[in-house]
């Protein structure tokens, strides 16, 4: 009986992705769709998990179709990611005046990652007080136990380097091994590495001009090829999100979140006030706050639902160039420096607001004046080199919590309610990375106001060229 009901699901599933064909097909606008696909798939979840229970075989067996969809959307943009940072960075610093203006770009850009994450521990710190969150009044259980002992395994391998090795672990010594992913400061290895071939081209200008011309078409043919694949991907973002979304709302226990809902709630209004600085910072340089803000939900939509800010990379550049009027350099590096630097989300909020926690238990007042200092100053330093995908910002708190001193096994108290949480901080992480980009772009002169202000503009078009 079990099998009807999952091909009854899986079907259900195939219609509601039929829908959005059909919407594509009458041309009905890219945002449209994708808020369309969000929509279904919050109705759709909660009626499977009200037809069938959050933990049943179903609903395991029925996701584990829906995956296809959803998961497999998400390889596919990461399967660009890698590709789509090399080649838009060496395109991007190779059609520089010099390299003082990528120093100049690079520095403002990290600036801003940094300066909102220090902003974004204390936001944090002052929620976590303000509700008065405590570690010692979650109840644990045998799977919160179990990530608990998991997280401290995972500290040996942190506390045994210095901040000097863990320094090294930025720069590469083989730049192939890293575009693999294997290790959680690959894509900022990856980036220096582009960096580099991008600095050499503008040296080899002076000295052999006729190559330097030569590797550069070479690049600009490439970079055509890597942005249409980016292109037939993000056609498929509704169908995605529409996937993503029905899953999370479908595994999530409501009786979970009900435990934790004093932190679920203290988390997220963390990050709504975080993403309000971003738009008063914004306004202060210039921007439009509801013209920016129409223009990239669909991205924070995907961000959300993917929990992946290195997956979004790809609509993330696209967002900025076609639709905020971004240049591509500056908005090649923002989107790939926030993937991997200063995460507000992943790497402010969430562990300033598990120190501030888990402070009461050894002892420690979590609102005197040296230990916030100290607090925003661990969060803001250890941003560095944090990955953006799913499991970066456990291994962020892991950093700020051995730095503090603090146990890592309590953190493990919050794995109920982990996905939840952790879309809201994945759609900050980007939205900083895209707030850096424009404050940079204003800075330098780089950005294209006409751009912005086209209220018209949609990823479409760019799909469709």
């Amino acid at each position: 009986m079990d099998t009807f009901f999952i091909i009854l699901n899986v079907l259900v599933l195939l219609a509601l992705l039929g829908v959005l064909v059909w919407m594509q097909k009458k041309h009905i606008s890219f945002t449209k769709r994708v808020f369309a696909g969000l929509g279904f798939g919050l109705v759709y979840g909660a009626i499977l998990q009200y037809a069938y229970g959050s933990g049943s075989e179903v609903i395991t067996k029925s996701v584990d179709w829906f995956n296809i969809a959803g998961n497999g959307y998400v390889r596919l943009l990461q399967m660009v990611v890698i590709p789509l940072i090399m080649v838009s960075i060496f395109s991007a610093i190779m059609n520089l005046k010099g390299r003082q203006n990528l120093g100049k770009i690079s520095v403002s850009i990290i600036a801003v990652l940094l300066i909102t994450t220090a902003i974004a521990a204390s936001v944090s710190i002052v929620t976590s007080l303000s509700f008065d969150l405590k570690a010692i009044e979650i109840q644990s259980g045998e799977k919160e136990q179990a990530q608990g002992l998991k997280m401290e395994e995972r500290l040996g391998t942190v506390q045994d380097m210095t901040i000097p090795q863990q320094v090294l672990e930025f720069i590469p010594s083989n730049p192939f091994e890293d575009m693999t992913g294997v290790r959680r400061t690959s894509t900022l290895a990856v980036v220096i590495f582009s960096a580099f071939i991008g600095v050499a081209v503008l040296g080899l200008d002076r000295k052999k001009p006729e190559q330097a011309q030569t590797f550069r078409k070479l690049i600009d043919a490439v970079y055509a090829v890597v942005m249409r694949i980016v292109a037939l991907v993000l056609r498929l973002t509704p169908y995605g999100i529409l996937a993503l979304i029905t899953k999370v709302v479908a595994t999530t226990n409501p009786d979970e979140i009900l435990k934790l809902i004093k932190f679920v709630l203290a988390s997220y209004v963390a990050l709504l006030v975080m993403f309000v600085i971003h738009l008063i910072l914004l306004a202060l340089f210039g921007y439009n706050p509801v013209t920016y803000v129409k223009k990239v939900l669909p991205t924070l939509v995907f961000a959300f639902t993917s929990r992946s800010s290195a997956a979004t990379i790809p609509l993330n550049v696209e967002t900025q160039t076609k639709k905020l009027g971004v240049s591509d350099g500056i908005a090649n590096l923002s989107a790939t420096l926030g993937a991997t630097i200063g995460q507000n989300g992943c790497a402010g909020i969430y562990p300033a607001m598990l120190a501030v926690m888990i402070a009461p238990t050894v002892g420690i007042d979590p609102t005197s004046w040296d230990f916030i200092l100290t607090l925003i100053l661990v969060v803001t330093v250890s941003s560095f080199g944090v990955a953006g995908v799913g499991g970066g910002a456990t291994f962020a708190s892991l950093i700020v919590l051995s730095t503090m001193n603090l146990p890592v096994a309590l953190a493990g108290l919050l794995i109920s309610v982990e996905p939840l949480i952790d879309m809201g901080r994945t759609a900050l992480n980007v939205n900083d990375s895209i707030t850096a980009g424009l404050i940079s772009g204003k800075v330098l002169k780089e950005n294209d106001h006409d751009v912005f202000n086209d209220r018209g503009l949609d990823l479409d078009a760019t799909a469709r060229s």
